[in-house]
């Protein structure tokens, strides 16, 4: 009767953004569940990161340094993880790159910074939208003899960095945002990709991948709200927020996270968040604390659509690109078709996979289908 009474409040909750999730599936209990909370952080003084962490400590747990002018300063690092450890809030650091030369200092303070920070230090978030710079962008390579020389070329470029290896090495946990090509982001060595929640984009589509694609690869997954659109005020309004927030928490994301980049308005000390964002944030975290999913339960995917073999479809509409080097081809239109049907019939019950020898659906869904199926 439980699972009931929050499966109704939910859809009153969530029924404008999310129309039909709610209505039909039930809710699988679950164990131990682990779950953060938290804000980014872009700018580059100590004096507005400790501004935001005061803000935002009483609600959420977690905190990301996502600036390239603290990882490249270690006192101002040091000083800001020194004041979100005491606040008791956990961090994660972002690297463009772990250097050898112009930062000997990183290496160093990677290795050191469990022993000095405890449980409060996470890991690192490295680079940043991999699959997205190469789908859009040909970021990391121009030309590929076919798709799965594509998908090689991808997942070596990542896990032959020096960076990746000097991480997993040092047992240093990787974590990342992107908003396409998770499968391969996982296979070149990361451990969390935060899906990224935004741009007019299906959230329920975008959880399907990323979600899938950890569960097939045994590796953990997260969610950050990102901008709505490159106008100001970016972000979307505190309802929309929350949805989103709320649907990634439902669905089993570990890491919800909210993006805080760039000032707007340019007086703005806390970056481009406002009293609505801050308002929503802490509505959610009331939220999970009056329905933790350990007793309520959360979507498990319990049926997996499965694409083909190194299939590096942007899947954000029916001709996107394919590895940034081709086309749409003639699978796509029906691929489309198929995973829209399915996101109707089991909504967060839904991940989407692909094929690969390494990792069978069949040993963990109870329902599978082929990307050519003919579902009705």
């Amino acid at each position: 009767m439980k699972t009931r009474a929050w499966l109704l409040l939910a859809v009153i909750t969530v029924s404008a953004a999310l129309p039909y999730m709610y209505a039909y599936h039930a809710w699988s209990a679950v164990g131990g569940d682990e779950f953060h909370f938290g804000v980014t952080y872009g700018f580059n003084t100590t004096q507005e990161a400790k501004l935001l962490i005061d803000k935002v400590k009483d609600y959420t747990d977690l905190f990301v340094i996502d600036s390239w002018d603290m990882t490249t300063n270690e006192t101002l690092l040091n000083e800001v993880c020194d004041y979100a450890a005491g606040a008791g809030l956990k961090f994660i650091v972002y690297f463009d790159l772990i250097s050898r030369i112009t930062y000997p200092w990183h290496q160093d303070w990677l290795r050191a910074a469990k022993t000095r920070w405890g449980d409060k230090f996470l890991g690192i978030y490295l680079h940043d939208e991999l699959g997205g710079k190469q789908l859009d962008y040909k970021r990391y390579f121009e030309n590929a003899s076919d798709y799965s020389d594509a998908a090689n070329r991808f997942v070596t470029n990542i896990a032959s960095y020096y960076s990746t290896q000097f991480a997993k090495n040092n047992s240093i946990p990787l974590f990342i945002s992107d908003y396409v090509l998770y499968w391969w982001d996982y296979l070149g060595g990361y451990d969390t990709i935060f899906v990224e929640l935004g741009w007019h984009h299906n959230t329920t589509q975008q959880i399907a991948l990323c979600r899938g694609a950890a569960n097939a690869q045994g590796k953990d997954w997260g969610a950050i709200i990102v901008w709505k659109s490159n106008d100001p005020p970016y972000l979307g309004d505190g309802q929309q927020i929350f949805d989103d927030m709320l649907a990634a928490y439902r669905a089993g994301a570990k890491y919800v996270l909210v993006f805080n980049y760039p000032r707007y308005p340019e007086t703005n000390p806390y970056g481009i968040l406002g009293e609505e964002h801050f308002a929503a944030m802490k509505k959610f975290h009331d939220y999970v604390k009056s329905y933790p999913r350990n007793v309520y339960g959360r979507f498990e995917g319990r049926a997996a659509f499965v694409l083909p073999k190194d299939y590096g479809w942007g899947a954000r509409w029916s001709d996107d690109s394919i590895w940034g080097l081709w086309p749409a081809d003639e699978k796509a239109p029906l691929i489309w078709e198929n995973m829209n049907k399915l996101i109707a019939r089991y909504g967060f019950e839904l991940d989407i996979v692909f094929d690969d020898a390494r990792f069978n659906p069949q040993d963990k869904y109870s329902v599978t289908y082929s990307w050519n199926a003919t579902i009705t």
